[in-house]
């Protein structure tokens, strides 16, 4: 009799693996192959009961499943892997294609030559014969799925099969004739060749094979000798015949393949999970028997066994899963020493082994943990590991009073036998520590444990569970028991681990979480209190730990491989090189050839123009900080905002810069917030006022009637000044501004409250911000007359002061693309620029954007070594 009840939302009981994806919920099927099943669905709609009997077994059981209809689909993050691999192949394919046409053309050419030496009727025959078999073959597989055991779910593949070819076909002939009439015309000639014939071209993608190998992988066909073999010669076929080049063969099946993973993708596919029945039948075959099973949460049954044998809990394995896992521990391994080996897209049957061998290591060292009992394979998609059931709780699942100093001395003697073994866990949080009534510590999940494990990564383990037991016991305890243990050395050698990037997710969430009540308790109404830190934990352990070895190296070792922000500045640069590079080599008003051309005392203007902006950056930062500040600190950050900036959009960079240069300077997180929003608000003012003083002063010189080229400025002004009227007139909407603008009269008002009682300062903050815009339009006015434009500098003021405005809206590093293309446009309408307008803009953005990065970069590693930032 196997009892099985229907899936619920939930965590697994399992630890989290160092980032390891907790398993997805799935419903499980209703019919199994040898099974007698029934359901029964209530009037009220909801799920029924599925009736299973094994065959051998007494008796009926019941269990509860998800309702039937099409609810039974996943989506496989190795559908999208695939997808995204496959279009950026076919892409690679066609700039090859056309970049390379040389060896394309060779190939084909090479090709051409062989098939020239097969006899045309004998091509012709092999052609006609692999066409019928490709025609045929579908239909083949179809026949042969659907007359399978499992009818139901090889209906649903053969469907998503067909409706994957239907898809890979049409888009071979969108492909088709995208190259004929939109593409270059060397893409074209590299893609097709004359026919045999002579009357016209191939087909620039092979497409008869794009949807015979899109059914192939999307109907989950496991046949593959046979069908790869009449896809080989049929395209050797084409080939032979003259029909298709080698790169119009090779798009064809890549087409084919990455729609059948985008269909599979998109739709879905059958929820592999197997059935009751199968699970049942696979823990018979293994020498148990199962008598009922329950569900335990996903993936995971609790089984009990006739003849008063030990229940079983079962974990499934499966390959969305595992695939999952797989990408987080590649992001992990590229980032961090400590990661461990990422074994990318392995399969669930290897997963199992995996787990398995590092479970028997851990027994043959003494650890107390769950035994194996029985571990198979399901297919090629999922396997099972049932281990012998452990009564008990998890760590989290304790009352604080039951955690006792013996409870952890005996968690740290499990640790120090796998310590002595060389056997690392990595997943040492609170549902791997499992207490029996006995009051035992046995240590579970060892799914991403390793053996012969390095001295850094057992380091990361003893780090790792003092942070786990300090949240639920103190530092004080945690650290205590630990020295009794395992002795003050290894503990102490474990401190430079002890830090929030060498611990698991489940742990880092736990320590803001502990962090922000900690906070909360201590601020208590304060709202000016500074955010909580989640290494105030790790920083409480540390001091223990120095108070019993105070010569221990406590500083913390880099782990890092690659940081997030340098992976964001090669890409941030790629970008703008991107977007800037074709504007620097335009075929007409080369820059590049004007500054070539270009006179040299402007150009030495325009720089110290750009030079002095830092400065004047600086001094109006400072002026709206009350606290006294080290200027050239001031200065030094100002100039690494425009290494930052190349990574952030708009002037979000700067302001963080900013803020963080005041948090190290001593000055809490409220008070720095609110400055650098007194700086933001000012210079957005001031931003207008001089605006509308540059555009009166435009109105008094010659031709002054290009102001009606501003008049599309002024409406956009007239327009928000209604839309803001509009939204405070609405109450839902009005509510929203409020809640938005209530940072402003709560913190950034009172801090320029205080300013106003310091007139100098605030002279000198206002003063800088005056000093920045007119540097910078200084410095473009100084690039249009360098290329010989003598436009007016009232003129080049509105075209900066607008375009920089509107252009810095964009979420491009450093407004790349929408601030050129605003100031070019400007400049040409308004300051009479329509030849020179691009060379004098990317003069300028050479200044400001791309020759202060290199400054900028030393600037921001020397604040940082002397911990200005």
């Amino acid at each position: 009799m196997a009892i099985v009840t229907g899936r619920t939302n939930g965590e697994t009981g399992g630890g989290d693996p160092g980032g390891s994806p907790a398993r997805r919920e799935r419903g499980a099927g209703t019919q199994d192959s040898g099974n007698t099943s029934d359901t029964r669905r209530p009037a009220d709609g909801s799920a029924g009961t599925v009736t299973a009997r094994i065959p051998g077994q007494a008796g009926t059981g019941r269990f509860r499943a998800r309702p039937l209809p099409a609810t039974d689909r996943v989506r496989q993050p190795v559908a999208l892997i695939r997808l995204l691999g496959g279009l950026f192949a076919v892409a690679l394919t066609l700039l090859l294609a056309d970049y390379a046409r040389a060896t394309t053309g060779g190939i084909a050419a090479d090709v051409a030559e062989a098939a020239s030496l097969v006899p045309r009727p004998l091509a012709g025959l092999a052609g006609g014969l692999t066409t019928a078999a490709v025609l045929l073959l579908p239909v083949g597989l179809a026949v042969r799925r659907l007359l399978g055991p499992d009818r139901r779910r090889a209906l649903q593949q053969v469907s998503d099969g067909l409706l994957a070819a239907v898809l890979a076909y049409g888009a071979t002939l969108g492909l088709d004739l995208w190259a004929d009439s939109l593409a270059p015309v060397s893409l074209l000639t590299a893609l097709t060749q004359p026919l045999p014939g002579g009357l016209g071209h191939t087909e620039p993608v092979y497409g008869y094979l794009a949807p015979v190998l899109a059914f192939m992988t999307a109907s989950g066909s496991r046949e593959r000798r046979l069908p790869w073999t009449v896809l080989a010669l049929s395209g050797l076929a084409g080939l032979t015949g003259g029909y298709a080049t080698p790169t119009a063969l090779l798009l064809g099946l890549l087409i084919g393949w990455t729609g059948a993973h985008g269909t599979l993708y998109a739709v879905g596919t059958p929820d592999p999970c197997p059935r009751p029945g199968e699970v049942l039948r696979a823990l018979r075959d293994s020498g148990l028997r199962p008598v009922e099973a329950q569900q335990a949460g996903p993936d995971r049954y609790r089984v009990r066994q006739a003849d008063h044998r030990p229940d079983l809990d079962v974990q499934l394995l499966d390959r969305q899963a595992v695939t999952a896992a797989a990408v987080q521990r590649a992001w992990r391994r590229l980032r961090l020493h400590t990661a461990p080996d990422p074994r990318v897209l392995r399969s669930p049957r290897t997963g199992l082994e995996h787990e398995a061998l590092v479970t028997y290591a851990a027994l043959a060292a003494g650890v107390r943990t769950r035994r194996i009992a029985a571990t198979a394979g399901l297919g090629q998609d999922t396997a099972l590991i049932a281990y012998e059931r452990l009564a008990g709780r998890t760590l989290d699942e304790l009352a604080d009073e039951e955690i006792t100093d013996e409870l952890l001395t005996d968690t740290w003697r499990q640790l120090a036998l796998l310590q002595r073994r060389e056997i690392a866990h990595r997943a040492l949080v609170p549902s791997s520590l499992l207490v029996d009534d006995s009051g035992a510590v046995h240590l579970v999940d060892f799914a991403d444990g390793d053996i012969a494990a390095t001295e850094l990564v057992l380091h990361c383990d003893l780090a790792q569970l003092l942070t786990t037991l300090a949240l639920r016991a103190g530092a004080a305890r945690s650290v205590r028991t630990a020295i009794a243990v395992l002795g003050p050395d290894p503990v102490g050698a474990a401190l430079p681990l002890l830090q929030p990037i060498a611990l698991t997710h489940t742990t880092r969430r736990a320590l803001k979480q502990h962090a922000k009540n900690t906070a909360t308790r201590a601020a208590g109404p304060d709202p000016h209190h500074d955010a909580p830190t989640p290494s105030g934990l790790l920083d409480e352990i540390r001091a223990e730990v120095l108070r019993t070895r105070p010569q221990v190296v406590g500083r913390p070792v880099r782990l890092e491989r690659v940081r997030p922000r340098t992976l964001l500045v090669v890409v941030g640069g790629v970008v703008a090189g991107w977007l800037l590079i074709p504007q620097l080599f335009a075929a007409e008003d080369n820059p590049v050839s004007a500054l070539a051309d270009a006179d040299p005392w402007w150009l030495l203007l325009a720089l110290a123009a750009a030079a002095t902006s830092h400065v004047a950056a600086a001094m109006g930062f400072v002026g709206f900080v009350p606290e006294r500040l080290n200027f050239r600190n001031a200065v030094l950050a100002q100039v690494a905002g425009s290494f930052v900036k190349l990574v952030s959009p708009g002037g979000v960079g700067g302001v963080a810069l900013n803020t963080r240069l005041l948090q190290r300077a001593g000055i809490p997180t409220a008070q720095a917030l609110s400055s650098v929003g007194v700086g933001t608000l000012i210079g957005l003012v001031l931003h207008l006022l001089q605006l509308g003083a540059f555009v009166y002063l435009l109105g008094f010189e010659p031709g002054g009637s290009e102001l009606d080229a501003l008049a599309a400025v002024v409406g956009g002004l007239a327009g928000a000044a209604a839309l803001l009227a509009a939204v405070s007139a609405i109450p839902v909407a009005r509510r929203w501004l409020a809640t938005r603008l209530r940072p402003l009269t709560a913190e950034v008002l009172p801090r320029l409250l205080d300013l106003l009682r310091s007139p100098t300062r605030l002279a000198v903050g206002v003063t800088g911000q005056l000093l920045v815009s007119i540097c910078l339009i200084a410095c473009l006015y100084c690039c249009a007359r360098a290329i010989g434009r003598e436009p007016s500098f009232a003129s080049v003021a509105v075209v900066f002061l607008v375009g920089n405005a509107v252009g810095s809206a964009a979420p491009t590093p450093g407004g790349a693309g929408a601030v050129d293309g605003m100031l070019i446009t400007l400049l040409q309408q308004t300051a009479s620029m329509e030849q020179g307008a691009l060379a004098a803009v990317a003069l300028y953005r050479l200044l400001t954007l791309i020759l202060p990065v290199l400054p900028g970069w030393a600037a921001f590693v020397w604040l940082q070594r002397r911990r200005a930032l």
